[in-house]
């Protein structure tokens, strides 16, 4: 295990990842898994009334940075639109790729020592890829209802 990488402030988040229990009754659910590592991350979404995210659960089996960045997402997931779910995605992924500022998400920072070992930023990626899919999936299944 590389020490920087998996410091303490990552292994906290990985053994604290709020909301970490499915939803009964999910307006949509996303699965994304890394084929690299084979991590898994499941996002289940309620949306409210003003098309917010209004509920989550997450179903997490994934190596350490999978799961502090679902950790990382559920801390702060709630309130958020699609499209803000969305713009976080694609801020990290291209902050990963070194094509980019870091996103606007409270504690991506912690993430800084895994941008050089590209083999681990699809774990990284899992929950916010999955939560994006997810709240948009919920926006058309609201819209049918």
């Amino acid at each position: 295990m590389t020490a920087s990488l998996y410091n303490a402030d990552i292994l906290r988040l990985a053994a604290s990842i709020p909301h970490h229990a499915r939803l009964d009754h999910a307006q949509a659910t996303a699965e994304k898994r890394s084929p690299i590592c084979g991590s898994r991350v499941t996002v289940d979404i309620g949306l409210d009334a003003a098309g917010r995210v209004g509920e989550v659960g997450l179903l997490v089996r994934a190596c350490a940075l999978g799961q502090a960045s679902s950790s990382l997402l559920a801390q702060a997931i709630l309130g958020k639109t699609p499209e803000e779910l969305a713009a976080a995605r694609d801020g990290l992924t291209g902050w990963l790729a070194g094509e980019g500022a870091m996103p606007d998400w409270p504690g991506l920072a912690v993430f800084t020592p895994a941008l050089s070992f590209t083999a681990r930023h699809a774990s990284i990626r899992l929950a916010f890829e999955a939560a994006a899919e997810a709240a948009f999936a919920a926006r058309e299944a609201h819209a049918d209802a």
